[in-house]
């Protein structure tokens, strides 16, 4: 009898607990890892905010357990990565590199054999371990932006301002891609538009003259353009104003075109202002901030301002919904759906939106 009891709730003890777990109650070994930023503001915040959405509708499904796992820098990736190999779970890691010292972690998920999907951050060290590299089109980014400012006059020995997110893959590919487009080495492809040739073919010192003058790097921040743009602007605009009355802003992200339009609002000199008005002015930016759309579309605040200094001014689309598609891609790996050669690269399209088509997107909120 005491036999019969024992067995009698230990069978009940099998169920309470499969029924507790229900769908939740995963395999060992079912895990998928997100790594992505701390969501703050801007890009990155987007970015992280859609990783979690869809870890969370990956979990809902049933089939595997998906965990984001927010940071602040690489380092704080690295202590991600080794807590991803002591867990011994995961079937899949995609990772949003915040920087280039989360290389040791990506080289411990090789080394263990844990599969990884590089996104938006491609760490060159690394690149060649990933199962997938994945981001948008930077070379396109670039491109379109020596497109669109060649377009609208831009020269050689014109006077150009070069706003850098940091000096990652991102920027340098962007970079790359402005440089080949104006050396006539790759058209920029339009999805809206069509294909363009540049109309005038640079040389490597003309385009050097561009880089190795008006450049900062403002860590993807309002603010950090906001300083660069105080303290440099009245000489700035002196140097356009005495060379043909020309300038053109090659800044690399929505964030730090509003570091200058927020410098504009609040901080520039009459003296300067007046004579920024009286110059030819285009800015470019990249992402797909809608309050960068609202300016552009006449909506918002600061368009006013925006279209009394700036003769046009653009975005590169680049959503941070990608991080979606990307995670999505590896349920396709798992599924054992398959094509790529560890080390390949697939890159989303890009391209112009400005106030001739601006009402054709829904932007992201970034603040």
């Amino acid at each position: 009898m005491k036999k019969t009891l024992a067995l009698i709730l230990t069978l009940c003890m099998v169920f309470s607990l499969a029924a507790i777990g229900g769908t939740s109650a995963f395999a060992a070994g079912q895990t998928i890892y997100v790594l992505g930023p701390t969501p703050d503001h801007g890009w990155t915040a987007q970015a992280g905010a859609y990783a979690q959405a869809k870890c969370e509708e990956i979990t809902a499904e049933g089939e595997y357990k998906a965990v984001y796992m927010p940071a602040s820098s690489g380092e704080e990736q690295v202590d991600q990565c080794n807590t991803i190999v002591a867990n011994g779970d995961a079937v899949l890691v995609v990772m949003m590199a915040l920087d280039d010292s989360a290389q040791a972690g990506q080289e411990t998920l090789y080394a263990e054999g844990i599969p990884f999907i590089s996104f938006d951050r491609i760490i060159e060290a690394t690149e060649k371990y990933a199962i997938l590299n994945a981001s948008g089109d930077n070379w396109q980014c670039g491109a379109g932006i020596a497109y669109w400012l060649q377009k609208n006059g831009m020269e050689p020995g014109d006077t150009v301002v070069v706003l850098y997110g940091d000096n990652g893959t991102v920027c340098k590919r962007r970079q790359e891609g402005f440089e080949q487009f104006l050396r006539g080495e790759i058209e920029y492809n339009d999805a809206q538009t069509g294909s363009y040739k540049t109309t005038e073919v640079w040389t490597q010192d003309q385009i050097d003259a561009i880089f190795n003058g008006y450049t900062v790097v403002c860590n993807w921040s309002a603010d950090g353009a906001y300083s660069y743009i105080e303290q440099k602007f009245d000489e700035i605009v002196a140097a356009a104003k005495a060379n043909g009355g020309k300038l053109y802003i090659y800044s690399m992200d929505d964030e730090m075109t509003f570091g200058v339009l927020n410098y504009l609002e609040a901080g520039a000199s009459a003296e300067t202002l007046a004579d920024l008005k009286d110059m030819q002015v285009y800015i470019s930016a990249i992402g797909g901030m809608q309050e960068l759309y609202d300016v552009m579309a006449g909506t918002d605040d600061q368009s006013a301002l925006a279209k009394e200094y700036f003769d046009d001014m653009m975005s590169m689309y680049f959503s941070p919904k990608m991080m979606q598609d990307i995670i999505e891609k590896g349920l396709t790996y798992l599924s054992g759906d398959w094509n790529y050669e560890v080390g390949s690269g697939e890159y989303q399209p890009t391209w112009i939106v400005d106030a001739n088509n601006v009402n054709d997107f829904e932007g992201f909120q970034g603040h």
